[in-house]
């Protein structure tokens, strides 16, 4: 008799605890990194780790998070997250602006996910501009 696993490929993945490697792809822990984010510990200094706090936060599903980073011009009222796609890897391919010398910044990257077994990237180039002293995201553009 073959044991079939209770988890199916739908199950969200198991939460991300502070020891955790961080789904960014820096080689830090989650709560050292995007995690303090998270937290409302810390707010990200620059626009590049707001865009990776918020990839963060789409693996953990964290809506609040993605929400409260979200420039209220262009915020959506509701936010719903399909438990469908697993978000699996980001790279980071070209930023302009977007540290503590700047009031805007562009983050240009390629997100990788599963979405019910298939394969697939979102390719953005996402502006983030600092309010209030805080980064926050305003839109992002396809890239092809």
């Amino acid at each position: 008799m073959s044991r079939r696993s209770s988890r199916s490929k739908h199950t969200p993945a198991p939460a991300l605890t502070g020891a955790s490697p961080c789904p960014c792809g820096l080689p830090a822990s989650y709560g050292e990194c995007c995690g303090r984010f998270h937290s409302g510990a810390e707010a990200a200094p620059t626009a590049e780790l707001l865009m990776r706090s918020r990839y963060s936060a789409f693996v953990a599903q964290d809506v609040a998070y993605l929400v409260r980073t979200w420039h209220p011009a262009t915020r959506p009222r509701h936010l719903e997250l399909d438990p469908g796609t697993q978000w699996t890897s980001l790279e980071i391919m070209q930023t302009t602006g977007g540290s503590a010398f700047h009031t805007t910044g562009t983050v240009t990257f390629r997100a990788r996910y599963r979405h019910h077994g298939q394969r697939g990237a979102l390719h953005e180039r996402s502006t983030f501009e600092r309010r209030n002293g805080a980064w926050v995201y305003v839109e992002g553009t396809f890239v092809e």
